[in-house]
C-alpha cells in the first residue's frame, strides 16, 4: 500500500468560491455535498502538487480519490481519464473507462479547447473514427481559422471513409493558406482510394504548375505515376527532378528506389552510388539505403562483392562515423570474415572508445576468429574504459573462463560482485553462480558447490545455476535425487533447451534410469543441431545402455570429430565400447 500523508489546507470554502470553474456545469448531475465538494477540491490541488514534483502515483491516488467525492465535477473526470490513458499497461487495459471519463466533460464543456482535442486524439488512437470526428468539429466550429484543426478534421473524414467530405475539408484549408505539397497529396491519396484517378492527377498538375522545377513536387508526380502503372512518365518526372537540382541526393534516393521496383539492378545501383557519394544527403538516409541494398543483394545471393565496395564508398565519405563501421561490421560477420568484422569494430572503437556494447562486441568477434590474444587485450582495454560498467563484468568474466584465463575470471567475477547493488539479488545470484563455474573448472568442486548454494539462497529461481549445479553433481555421482530435482526444474522452465535436456538426460543416466535418459537426450538433439562433442559422447554412452551399440558407435564418432583430442572418446570408437573416466 502507498502511503500519502495529506496536508490540511485553511480556508477551503474561500478557495471552492473563488473557483467556481473547477465545479460541474450539469445542473442535472447527482448532488454532492458541500462538505465533499471541498474535500474533493482539496485532494484535486494535492493531486496537482504531487504531479508538478514528479510523484505519479500520489497524484494518480489523490485525483481517483477528488472523483469519489465528486463525480458531478467533470474537470477531475478528465484528468482522471486522461491519466488513466497515460499510465502503465494494467492501468490501461481498461481504456473504455478512461474514455468515458473524459466522454463527461467533453459532453458537458465540449467548447474546452485541449480537453476536446485531447479527447478527439485519444479515440483516433484507439479505434474510434467516429467519436473522435464529432469531437473535432465540435473544437473546429468554434475555432475556424486553425489550419492545424482543419487538418485533424480532414484525417478523420478519412478515417470514417468519407473522402469526398475529407477532400473538401482540404480545399477549405488550401483556401486560406494556398496549396501544399501536404495537402496535395493527401488529397491525392483520398482519391486513389476512390479509384478515382482522374481527379488525382489533376491535383498533381495543379500543383507542378505553381512550381513546374520543384524537386518535391516532380518526385511525388513521379510517385504517382509509379503507382498507377505509368512507368515511363514517372522517370520522366524523376528525371526532371533530378536535372533541377543535380546534386540533391534524395533526387538520386527517388530513382534508384524507381528502379529497384521496376527490377533494373544496373542502374539501381548506379543511382545507390551517385546517392551514396552526394555530400548533400544526410548520413541517416544513406544508412538506410544501404541497408535497403544489401539486404537485396543478401537475398539475392549476391557474390560479387558490391556490397562491400558500397560501404567502402560510404566509409570514405563519413571516415567518422562509428554506426558505418559498425554496420559494415554486421555485414562481414554474416559473411564469416570475422578478421575484417573485428577490424571494422576497432575503427568504430577508435571514434567512440567508451561504447562498452562495442567492446564486449569485439571480444566475441575476435573470438569467433580465434584471436584469443587480441580479445584479452580487447577485454583489458574494455575495463579500462569502462571501469563502473558492471554488464562488461558480468560478460568479460566467463569470457576470461572460456579462455582459461581462470584467475581472471575470478578477478573480474570479484569486481563486478563489489559494483553490485546489495539489493539486486539476482544480479548477486547470477554472479555467485557464474563464479562457481571458474571454481568448478579448476577442480575446487567445494568452493564450487558452497558458491552454487549461495546462488540460490539469493534467488531461488536462479535455472541457469541449477543446471550447473545439478550437471556437476551428477559428474560427481554426488546426491542424484538432488540433481534430478533442480534438473527437472529448469527443463519444465525451458522445455527446449538443448542444454538442460542434455543434464536432465545425464542425471538419468547416472540413476541408471536408461530409458528415461535416452528421451531426454532424443529431445536435446531434436531442439539443436549445434552441440558440442559432450552431448554426443552422453548420448552414445545412453544408446550402449540401452543395447544400441551400432547406433552409440556412430554418435561417439559424431563428437570425436567434434573433439578429435580427446583420449576418452579415442578409446570408445576404437574398442566399441563404453569407457568410464
Amino acid at each position: 500500500m502507498r502511503k500519502i500523508i495529506y496536508r490540511l489546507l485553511p480556508l477551503l470554502a474561500v478557495i471552492i468560491t473563488a473557483a467556481p470553474a473547477m465545479m460541474s456545469r450539469d445542473n442535472t448531475a447527482p448532488q454532492v455535498s458541500n462538505s465533499d465538494k471541498l474535500k474533493a477540491h482539496y485532494y484535486f490541488l494535492e493531486a496537482q502538487n504531487e504531479k508538478s514534483k514528479g510523484n505519479t502515483d500520489a497524484y494518480f491516488d489523490l485525483l481517483r480519490r477528488a472523483h469519489e467525492l465528486d463525480t458531478t465535477n467533470t474537470t477531475y473526470s478528465w484528468h482522471l481519464g486522461y491519466n488513466m490513458l497515460t499510465m502503465d499497461n494494467a492501468v490501461r487495459s481498461n481504456v473504455q473507462v478512461a474514455l468515458d471519463l473524459m466522454k463527461q466533460h467533453y459532453e458537458a464543456c465540449p467548447g474546452d479547447y485541449y480537453e476536446t482535442l485531447f479527447y478527439s486524439d485519444a479515440n483516433m488512437m484507439l479505434g474510434n473514427p467516429g467519436e473522435a470526428l464529432k469531437a473535432i468539429k465540435t473544437i473546429c466550429d468554434l475555432n475556424p481559422y486553425k489550419p492545424e484543426l482543419q487538418v485533424r478534421m480532414a484525417d478523420a473524414y478519412a478515417r470514417v471513409g468519407d473522402f469526398a467530405a475529407s477532400n473538401e475539408t482540404y480545399d477549405s484549408i488550401a483556401k486560406l493558406n494556398g496549396k501544399s505539397l501536404q495537402i496535395t497529396t493527401k488529397k491525392v491519396g483520398n482519391y486513389l482510394t476512390m479509384n478515382d484517378t482522374a481527379n488525382a492527377l489533376r491535383e498533381m498538375h495543379e500543383l507542378l504548375a505553381t512550381a513546374p522545377r520543384n524537386v518535391d513536387y516532380n518526385i511525388t508526380m513521379g510517385s504517382v505515376m509509379q503507382q498507377l502503372g505509368m512507368r515511363d512518365s514517372a522517370l520522366t518526372y524523376l528525371d526532371i527532378a533530378q536535372q533541377a537540382e543535380p546534386d540533391n541526393g534524395y533526387t538520386y534516393l527517388a530513382k534508384a528506389n524507381f528502379f529497384m521496383l521496376n527490377g533494373d539492378s544496373t542502374q539501381y545501383e548506379q543511382q545507390i552510388h551517385q546517392a551514396l557519394i552526394n555530400e548533400n544527403l544526410g548520413i541517416e538516409d544513406k544508412m538506410q539505403l544501404l541497408v535497403t541494398s544489401v539486404k537485396q543483394m543478401i537475398q539475392n545471393e549476391d557474390s560479387t562483392g558490391r556490397a562491400d565496395t558500397l560501404f567502402n564508398v560510404l566509409i570514405k565519405q563519413h571516415p567518422h562515423e562509428a554506426v558505418v563501421h559498425e554496420m559494415y561490421c554486421e555485414y562481414l560477420i554474416y559473411k564469416k570474415d570475422y578478421q575484417t568484422a573485428a577490424e571494422q569494430l576497432q575503427y568504430a572503437l577508435d571514434i567512440n572508445p567508451t561504447d562498452a556494447n562495442g567492446w564486449r562486441q569485439l571480444m566475441i568477434v575476435q573470438m569467433m576468429a580465434d584471436d584469443i590474444p587480441n580479445a584479452l587485450k580487447s577485454a583489458e582495454k574494455a575495463l579500462e574504459y569502462n571501469p563502473d560498467s558492471l554488464e562488461l563484468y558480468r560478460y568479460i568474466a566467463p569470457a576470461y573462463m572460456q579462455m582459461k584465463q581462470l584467475d581472471k575470471a575470478i578477478e573480474t567475477y570479484n569486481l563486478a560482485l563489489q559494483l553490485a547493488d546489495s539489493t539486486d539479488v539476482e544480479t548477486i545470484s547470477d554472479l555467485k553462480g557464474g563464479l562457481g563455474d571458474v571454481y568448478q573448472e579448476m577442480g575446487d568442486t567445494e568452493n564450487a558447490f558452497a558458491l552454487y548454494e549461495e546462488a540460490l539462497q539469493l534467488n531461488p529461481l536462479n535455472v541457469g545455476v541449477m543446471n550447473n549445479y545439478a550437471y556437476f553433481l551428477s559428474l560427481k555421482g554426488q546426491d542424484l535425487d538432488k540433481a534430478e530435482r533442480m534438473a527437472g526444474l529448469a527443463v519444465k522452465s525451458y522445455p527446449n533447451s538443448a542444454t538442460y535436456l542434455d543434464t536432465y538426460a545425464w542425471v538419468y543416466f547416472k540413476k541408471k534410469d536408461y530409458q528415461l535418459a535416452l528421451m531426454y537426450i532424443r529431445s536435446a538433439i531434436d531442439n539443436d543441431d549445434t552441440h558440442s562433442a559432450d552431448v554426443y559422447d552422453h548420448y552414445g554412452d545412453i544408446l550402449f545402455m540401452n543395447g544400441e551399440p551400432d547406433q552409440a558407435l556412430e554418435q561417439w564418432k559424431i563428437a570425436l570429430e567434434k573433439d578429435p583430442d580427446n583420449e576418452l572418446i579415442q578409446k570408445k570408437v576404437k574398442h566399441k565400447t563404453i569407457f568410464f573416466e
